[in-house]
């Protein structure tokens, strides 16, 4: 028994403990004398009285609310398997005679509950008067996503659900099936952009998210835009329009909701106990991808690092909404018993990875003294993240680094050798991609990954000339440089998939952009210019020529 039990007398509280384990027949609502009981307390006490029932019968839970709302701290556990109801049903009393409120339907949908029935009261006399029943509607399109039956006068007839709900979770499981088959077991995620920026630039933001969450592996089913004033500071967007944000999720058979803007600790506890879905953001999603794809000793301990720097503040309680945040997508890494320590514990294992890295930097200062006193001149490459960085580096040292079509395909620096004529060598190296709005935490776990950068002789600027937001792909990774102070080393900005693009497009680039270079580094013919250039610039004097415009062979 749980709810506003303040102020009641001990002969209520007494009769409403006799509500819990009550056996009602499976094949019915409520029984008609319960329904009775029911009414009659919540007229007495002047406040609503809701049970929440199980599929088998029995009454598990007894709530007391306020005389205009029911209010659902916690539930019985859910029922296991794949199913999509929850396997509860909820009967409640409406104590002058309205039917079912907004507040019911949304509850009614975000918990997956059987059926939600109102025991709508006379508001006079306070008898049973009549009753409404609301069901999930299984049709993922419908709008709203609910069945509503007209009201009944409470009869033996009314009172009989005749197999309704077993009929609606067929129907749901074979739409989930349905849903599951077309994703081969993947995540499914509704991708979100809530932001006072213009609805162009937030349909921008989510194209990015789209790719990073095909990078993790996740089946986007739709986005959300909404552009605002100002942040709720607890739930980021109005309370009303994130729970129909949340129903259509559910709808559409979504594990998973992504927020393109950074949810704060509190708002990821409010939205987490508002639904079963799992809520995360995009910071949470890119550290997923960078969990996945770190190899080495540094990258890895970098990567948990900053999830564990992440996920610190969030850590109030070992509660339902902290295992929503833990395994699968946003939780690799440190694994979920590490994510559910105390948090002195997590103190303590951040100190601890902090002195690692201070190590492995030590070892890194070294390994560049040596690369110093062999006279190796050092390039590399930098650029937004899937522009082909690593298909560069493949093609220019003949190497077989992982290459995908996907944002942070690779993650570790990679470093090859590549021979001139002349016996002349050069290190070539290949750094994790950058992107819009990298997120803090990781910013600082990889200024060590990017420190490298420091020692270079040349930074080859790697851009994607076909992408429709390349010059703005340009200006980040400036921006970038800038705030590392890595704009006063030597940098050369080369256009990639150039075999992508009309001869007008590269025209106005190399108007833009003088002393540019124009590659394709599927197409080795076009490189050697490019290999003209580096052996000039780090051997000889520059050949400014072969610099602008895009230099020759292309």
């Amino acid at each position: 028994m749980t709810g506003n039990l303040s102020g009641l007398k001990a002969s209520h509280i007494k009769t409403l403990s006799r509500f819990h384990g009550r056996k009602i027949t499976p094949d019915l609502w409520i029984t008609h004398e319960i329904a009775r009981q029911m009414a009659l307390l919540s007229h007495e006490i002047g406040r609503q009285v809701a049970l929440l029932v199980t599929r088998e019968g029995t009454v598990s839970l007894v709530v007391v609310g306020t005389a205009k709302e029911i209010f659902l701290s916690e539930l019985p556990a859910s029922r296991s398997g794949s199913r999509s109801l929850r396997g509860l049903r909820m009967v409640h009393t409406h104590l002058q005679g309205e039917g079912l409120s907004q507040d019911d339907l949304n509850d009614l949908a975000l918990l997956r509950l059987d059926a939600m029935v109102v025991l709508q009261m006379h508001r006079d006399s306070g008898l049973l008067d009549r009753m409404t029943v609301a069901t999930i509607n299984p049709d993922p399109q419908a709008d709203p996503p609910w069945i509503i039956d007209s009201a009944r006068p409470v009869s033996a007839e009314s009172l009989k659900s005749e197999g309704r709900v077993e009929a609606l979770e067929e129907e749901l499981f074979r739409s989930l099936s349905a849903a599951m088959r077309k994703t081969n077991g993947q995540e499914r995620a509704l991708l979100v952009s809530v932001s006072p920026n213009s609805l162009s630039d937030q349909e921008d933001a989510l194209a990015e998210l789209s790719e990073l969450a095909g990078s993790a592996d996740v089946d986007v089913l739709g986005t959300v835009r909404q552009r605002i004033s100002r942040y709720h500071p607890t739930t980021l967007m109005s309370v009303d329009r994130l729970k129909s944000l949340l129903i259509h999720a559910l709808q559409v058979h979504a594990t998973m909701v992504i927020f393109e803007q950074e949810l704060s600790p509190n708002q990821v506890r409010k939205i987490a106990e508002m639904t079963e879905l799992k809520v995360i953001d995009r910071t949470q999603l890119i550290l997923d991808i960078f969990a996945r794809r770190a190899h080495s000793r540094d990258g890895k301990l970098q990567v948990e690092l900053a999830q564990l720097r992440y996920l610190l503040p969030r850590l109030f309680e070992r509660s339902t909404a902290l295992s929503r945040l833990t395994g699968g997508i946003g939780g690799r890494g440190p694994g979920e018993t590490r994510l559910e320590e105390d948090r002195r514990r997590v103190r303590d294992r951040i100190a601890s990875l902090t002195d690692k890295l201070r190590h492995l930097g030590v070892e890194r200062s070294g390994r560049k003294n040596r690369r110093r006193a062999a006279a190796l001149p050092v390039v590399s490459l930098v650029g937004y993240t899937n522009v082909g960085k690593s298909t560069l580096l493949n093609r220019l040292t003949h190497s077989k680094v992982l290459v995908e079509d996907k944002m942070f395909a690779t993650l570790d620096p990679t470093s090859r050798r590549l021979r001139f004529p002349r016996e002349r060598e050069i290190i070539l190296t290949d750094t994790v991609g950058f992107i819009r709005n990298l997120p803090s935490d990781l910013r600082r776990a990889f200024m060590a990954t990017f420190d490298e950068l420091r020692e270079a002789d040349l930074i080859i600027h790697v851009t994607d000339a076909s992408h429709p937001q390349c010059e703005q792909m340009i200006e980040r990774v400036e921006g970038i440089l800038r705030e590392m102070e890595l704009h006063r080393v030597q940098t050369l900005l080369l256009f990639n998939k150039c075999d992508q693009i009309d001869a007008d497009t590269r025209q106005i680039l190399a108007l833009r952009y003088p002393g540019s270079v124009f590659v394709s580094a599927l197409e080795e013919e076009s490189l050697r210019p490019l290999e003209r250039i580096l052996e000039s610039r780090l051997f000889e004097k520059p050949l400014e020529s072969l610099a602008v415009g895009g230099g020759e062979g292309w």
